[in-house]
C-alpha cells in the first residue's frame, strides 16, 4: 500500500508540475463550454421550442432548460476526453524510459497499474469538479432549478464517469508508445464520442438501427444520468405549470433523460448498475493486461 501511494503521488505530481499537459486538461472544459453555448444553445433552444408550441414558458425555464442540457453534455463529455489528456504520464514513462526502470525495480505490474489509474482518476476529478463550477456559474446566471440533491447526484454520476473514462483511457493507452499516437487517439475520441454518448445530439434523434446499436455502449447510460439530474428541476417546473405529463415524457425522451433498450425502458437505477459493471470489468481488464500483456507475444 506504501508503494501504491508513494507512485501515485509521484504521478499526481509529474502531472501537475507538467504545465502543458495540465493547462490543457483545465482549458478544454472552458473552450466546450463556450463552443457549446455559442453552437449548440441555439439548437436546443429551437428543439425545446418546438416540443412546447402552445404553452405559455417564462423566459427563465427556457433557459434554465437549454443551459441544463449544455452543461450535462459538457460534463458527459469531458469525464472522459479529459482523463484521456490526463493520463499521457503513462506514455510519456515509455517514451523516456521510466516506465521499464519502474518496471525492472521490486514494484509489481499490477501496483503500478494502479498508481496510473488513480492518479489519472484524481486529476481528472479535479479538473471536472471545476468545469462544474463554471457551469453552475453559467446555469446561476440564465436559469438555476436544481436542488441540493441534484447537485450532490450530479456529482455522483461525474464521480462514476470519471472513473469509466479514466479505465477507458488506461486500456488504449495502454498499447501506445509515442506522443504522436496519443494525440491521435486523442483526437479520434474528442471528436467522436460526444456522437457516440448522445451528448451532441441525443441518440433519439438518430435512425432506429443505430439507436439499437448505441443502446449496447455505456457511455450513453452516464449521459442520460447527468442530463436526468441536471434537469430534473425544470421538469418539476413544468408539472408546476400544469404542462401535461405526456408533453413532459416527450420532452424526455427527445434529449434522452428516457432511454429505451430494444423498447423497453431503462431505469435509473439500471443506469447505474449498467455503467458501475463496466467500471468494474474495465478496471479488471486493465490490471490483468498490465499483469500478461508481453510485447513480443
Amino acid at each position: 500500500m506504501n508503494i501504491l501511494m508513494s507512485l501515485v503521488k509521484r504521478n499526481v505530481k509529474l502531472f501537475f508540475k507538467d504545465k502543458a499537459m495540465f493547462f490543457t486538461s483545465l482549458i478544454t472544459p472552458a473552450i466546450l463550454l463556450v463552443l457549446y453555448v455559442t453552437f449548440l444553445g441555439n439548437v436546443y433552444r429551437d428543439s425545446f421550442e418546438q416540443n412546447i408550441k402552445g404553452f405559455s414558458v417564462p423566459d427563465e425555464l427556457v433557459n434554465g432548460f437549454v443551459g441544463g442540457q449544455l452543461l450535462s453534455s459538457l460534463l458527459a463529455v469531458c469525464c472522459v476526453t479529459v482523463s484521456f489528456c490526463s493520463n499521457m504520464l503513462m506514455v510519456q514513462d515509455k517514451v523516456t524510459g521510466a516506465r521499464r526502470d519502474l518496471t525492472m525495480s521490486p514494484v509489481k505490474k499490477p501496483v503500478l497499474a494502479m498508481s496510473y489509474y488513480i492518479a489519472t482518476f484524481l486529476a481528472t476529478f479535479i479538473i471536472c469538479i471545476v468545469a462544474i463550477g463554471l457551469g453552475f456559474i453559467y446555469l446561476s446566471s440564465v436559469g438555476w432549478y436544481l436542488s441540493f440533491a441534484d447537485v450532490l447526484l450530479v456529482l455522483l454520476d461525474v464521480f462514476i464517469l470519471v472513473m469509466f473514462g479514466t479505465a477507458l483511457s488506461s486500456i488504449v493507452n495502454f498499447f501506445l508508445c509515442s506522443q504522436g499516437q496519443l494525440s491521435a487517439v486523442g483526437t479520434i475520441v474528442s471528436s467522436g464520442y460526444g456522437f457516440i454518448s448522445g451528448a451532441y445530439m441525443p441518440i433519439s434523434q438518430f435512425g432506429t438501427g443505430l439507436q439499437k446499436v448505441l443502446s449496447f455502449f455505456p457511455g450513453t447510460y452516464g449521459t442520460s444520468l447527468v442530463r436526468n439530474h441536471m434537469m430534473k428541476g425544470t421538469f418539476s417546473e413544468m408539472k408546476q405549470l400544469k404542462f401535461p405529463s405526456d408533453v413532459v415524457e416527450g420532452i424526455k425522451d427527445s434529449i434522452d433523460c428516457n432511454l429505451y433498450f430494444f423498447d423497453s425502458k431503462v431505469e435509473i437505477g439500471a443506469m447505474y448498475t449498467i455503467l458501475c459493471i463496466t467500471v468494474v470489468v474495465l478496471i479488471i481488464a486493465y490490471v490483468l493486461i498490465n499483469k500478461f500483456y508481453r510485447k513480443n507475444a
